[in-house]
């Protein structure tokens, strides 16, 4: 009996240092993932070089820092940049292996990101209304084409540096909302943020049903 029984936990260890070394190895491919943790700041990324870093950052604990991390996001105003311009041309995939667009054309046309594939890159699901507290707006400040907002409003907290007053456009990781409208329905431009503190703080994220997270993209 004993010895069935130091089988059963032999094998048991077994199985479970295979599937964590085959969760490391599809970390290690991973091309693509919804950041677990905002930066704290609210929109208030320290730029586009603090959302890269922040993504870079993550993705080395998960095992994929042997590549280059952008975020997905736009600025505004004299030099804006296009989202869609830094992410590198793809193909992209999640933490589990599976493709979630094979270029920047179907990224933003007919992509497999949904509530299952847009992973963490812990490979965990991004938490919504089933799972609370939701957290599926996702900062983007991009509009459905990948391409920046005009300046005359204010769609990404001052380009990634305000916590007060301003807005940011969001899209929904897990492709879902309060209706079955197309912007419901978004990945990238769902709705702005708002809230008590003037639309960018980190309650006015957590008030619409964020957490300041980001997706980032492996360029390289």
């Amino acid at each position: 009996m004993k010895k069935t029984v130091h089988c059963i936990v032999a094998l048991s260890a077994v199985f479970a240092t295979g599937a964590a070394g085959l969760v490391q190895a599809q970390q290690s491919t991973m091309t693509f993932f919804v950041t677990s943790v905002g930066v704290g700041k609210g929109a208030d990324l320290g730029g586009l070089e603090g959302a890269d870093r922040h993504c870079q950052a993550l993705a080395q604990a998960a095992g994929a820092g042997g590549k280059t991390w952008h975020a997905y996001l736009s600025t505004q105003g004299a030099g804006a940049v296009n989202a869609k311009d830094r992410i590198g041309k793809g193909p992209w995939t999640n933490a589990k292996g599976v493709v979630i667009a094979k270029d920047v054309a179907e990224l933003h046309g007919t992509n497999n990101l949904t509530k299952q594939t847009a992973l963490t890159e812990k490979g965990d699901l991004v938490k919504d209304s089933s799972d609370p507290p939701t957290m599926h707006d996702i900062l983007t400040g991009t509009q459905p084409d990948g391409t920046a907002f005009p300046p005359d409003k204010d769609m990404t907290c001052g380009n990634w540096t305000k916590s007060g007053a301003g807005s940011a456009m969001v899209g929904h990781a897990n492709r879902a909302g309060l209706d079955d409208s197309a912007a419901a329905k978004s990945w990238n431009t769902s709705h702005p943020s708002r809230g008590p503190d003037g639309g960018c703080s980190q309650n006015d994220l957590k008030s619409t049903g964020g957490a300041g997270l980001l997706y980032c993209f492996a360029i390289n």
